[in-house]
Formats: C-alpha cells, structure tokens, sequence
C-alpha cells in the first residue's frame, strides 16, 4: 500500500509543468516565446506606457496569458491580427482578471471590458471590427481613465510615438 501512494507521488510529481515561470498542476501548457514591445495609451489628460509582449501566431493567440499568476502594473499582451473583424476572447485557463481593450486599425480603441472573469468560458466580443487587443491588469483602465475613443501608440497601428 506505501508503494502504492509512492507511485501515485510520482505521477503526481510528473504532471507538474513549469510555464512562463509559473507552476502548473495537471495540465500540458504550450510556451511560446513572445517578442517583447512597449506601447502608450493616449487619453485625453495623459499618456500611459506599458511592456508588452506580442502574440502574432495562433499558437502565441491560443496561449495568450495562460497560466500566469502574476502580472506587473505596467504590462499587458497585445494580440495582433491580419485583418481588422469581429473579434472574440475568452478566460480558458487564465487566472488573472482582465481588462481587454478592443483596438481598431487605426489605434483608436473601440470597446474596453473590464475585469474580465478568470477561468471563464465566456465569449468576450470587440462588438466592432479590431485588429488587436491589449490585454491589461484587472482595474487598469478604470485606474488610468482610460476610455473607448482613447488611442493606442504602436508600431502596429502605424504610430511610433510612444
């Protein structure tokens, strides 16, 4: 019977996966190595500048901000896509709340949902035709005044001012 729960231990010990520095119990996480950027946030009293790191690929899209645990204040995730549509998100296996800011091709930003649930399945819609979406710390936005009609300074929106 002790060999038994030895055995169990091992498994159990097995099944832990190390991704993006964080600890992952019982799941196969996909790491993607993410290019590193930095944008700002343009609203109508100030400038905000954030790390961020790209997701360009479907694997980098699929993974996004999966599995981690903790994110600094100033950083975030854009996901950049070819085309401007209707986008969708959702909160598989992520464990922070949220903010996604919808970003349209021009880096106009063009629907913002705030605190987004953790681990929900939930679709989350731009509502409108984006490109992108930057994804931020829960309560960002709401903290930093930022609104719909505020504009995103990046290279992928053909601004480099930052």
């Amino acid at each position: 019977m002790n060999n038994l729960f030895r055995l169990f231990g091992l498994i159990a010990l097995i099944g832990i996966v190390f991704a993006n520095g964080n600890i992952v119990v019982g799941q196969s996480a996909v790491t993607s190595d993410f290019a590193k950027s930095s944008l700002s946030i343009q609203t109508a009293k100030s400038s905000h500048k954030f790390t961020i790191e790209i997701a360009t690929t479907e694997r980098q899209q699929r993974q996004g901000l999966m599995f981690r645990r903790r994110l600094a204040a100033d950083a975030g995730m854009l996901f950049i896509y070819s085309a401007s549509q209707v986008l969708t998100m959702w909160m598989k296996n992520t464990y922070l709340p949220l903010d996604m800011l919808f970003i349209a091709s021009d880096g106009r930003i063009v629907r913002i949902v705030q605190r987004t649930v953790p681990g929900s399945l939930q679709t989350i819609s731009s509502g409108e035709a984006a490109i992108a979406v930057l994804e931020l710390n829960g309560g960002t936005a709401s903290r930093l005044k930022i609104k719909r009609g505020d504009t995103v300074m990046h290279s992928a929106f053909g601004s480099d001012k930052q």
